[in-house]
């Protein structure tokens, strides 16, 4: 059984001293002990700061949950370690600097973080979920012998943006088309794997899922996605008007796309866990140490304004993709892919009306 994720426990332990929350890596999680024993026991479970890592348990079982949450299915929160009395302790939390006061060495720090991220990157067995957004279109840029494969029914936007990504880059595209038999297959495999029923989990995970299935038996054993360049990097139409906007707390750009990054640790433990049931391991590289490190200083106009989002993250990619592809508009992959508008037909089919209550998340849970 894997101990330890994405770190070995030395540097975990620097990074306990240190009281450093990001310490180079791309995120980890797992069983370390105190001394030099392996088999010490008072060792302790840990996740890294954004979550990057599920864990699952407690230090006498230190298990992760690759294939569902099985057994106990508390998650070790971000930025914790559990103690062996089950107490969990927070270790880190996000550096809060100031905002940056150079527009241009800010973009280009960005830029050289994003590219420092991308060549660590083994492409050995590795794909690329592949929208035709800045995102995911930065991350196959960065690995140009990775496939690209992009998911959805044959008239969703993301099959039809990702088209014309693939097209323009001079890349090679694979497209997993679906069906209503595919989605009724995997809502059950989605919710044995993430423990989640509600509409928006299952929707989300369920194109990641299918997208997955299909690189896995194509012979890959990772998927590199864009994941987190939204949060990290103000992409949310949410965090535009923030003062104005009741979906968020905060009233500041910066104050909302914190405040979006705290929403990470969940998604990826719904999202790893759905990619691993289907047969992959996920990699984020926007959302390796370096590149959130780059991203926290952003003042709020290069994150959002009125008329463009993500706007550092599209400077810096300007020099490396097409003018189309960094200009493209992106839609949550549950939109995009229209997963979310055929599921709730189903549901409807099944006689699971709108005027009834929850009545998608109804339909899945008679699904499982």
């Amino acid at each position: 059984m894997t101990r330890l994720r994405g770190a070995d426990a030395e540097t975990v332990r620097r990074a306990l001293d240190a009281d450093d929350p990001l310490p180079g890596t791309a995120g980890f999680a797992g069983f370390v002990n105190r001394g030099a024993s392996r088999l010490a026991p008072d060792g302790f479970l840990v996740r890294d700061v954004l979550g990057r890592q599920p864990i699952f348990g407690a230090p006498d079982d230190w298990g992760f949950a690759p294939d569902g949450v099985a057994g106990d299915p508390t998650p070790v929160p971000a930025g914790h370690i559990r103690e062996p009395d089950g107490t969990d302790r927070r270790v880190w939390s996000l550096p809060d600097p100031p905002a940056a006061n150079d527009d241009v060495a800010a973009v280009e720090t960005v830029r050289h973080a994003i590219d420092d991220a991308l060549a660590g990157l083994d492409d050995d067995g590795l794909a690329v979920a592949f929208s035709g957004g800045v995102d995911s279109a930065l991350v196959a840029a960065g690995t140009p012998n990775a496939p690209c494969y992009v998911v959805g029914f044959p008239d969703a936007h993301d099959v039809s943006a990702a088209r014309g990504a693939a097209a323009a880059m001079g890349r090679e595209l694979r497209v997993v088309s679906l069906d209503h038999a595919d989605l009724e297959r995997a809502v059950p495999e989605v919710v044995a794997a993430t423990g989640r029923t509600n509409a928006m989990d299952v929707t989300i995970a369920l194109p990641l899922y299918l997208v997955a299935e299909r690189v896995a038996a194509d012979g890959y054993d990772r998927l590199a996605l864009g994941q987190g360049a939204d949060e990290l990097f103000g992409g949310y139409a949410k965090v535009v008007d923030p003062a104005d906007d009741d979906r968020v707390a905060a009233t500041t750009v910066r104050g909302a796309t914190r405040e979006m990054l705290g929403s990470l640790p969940d998604q990826l433990e719904r999202d790893t866990l759905t990619l691993r049931a289907a047969g992959v391991d996920p990699v984020v590289p926007l959302l390796a140490d370096g590149v959130v490190e780059a991203a926290l200083p952003l003042p709020g106009h290069l994150l959002a304004t009125a008329d463009e989002r993500k706007v550092a993250l599209r400077r810096a990619a300007a020099d490396r993709l097409p003018a189309s592809v960094v200009d493209a508009d992106k839609k949550a992959v549950q939109y995009g892919s229209l997963v979310s508008r055929e599921l709730d037909r189903l549901a409807r089919r099944a006689g699971f009306k709108r005027r009834m209550d929850r009545h998608v998340d109804r339909y899945i849970e008679s699904l499982v």
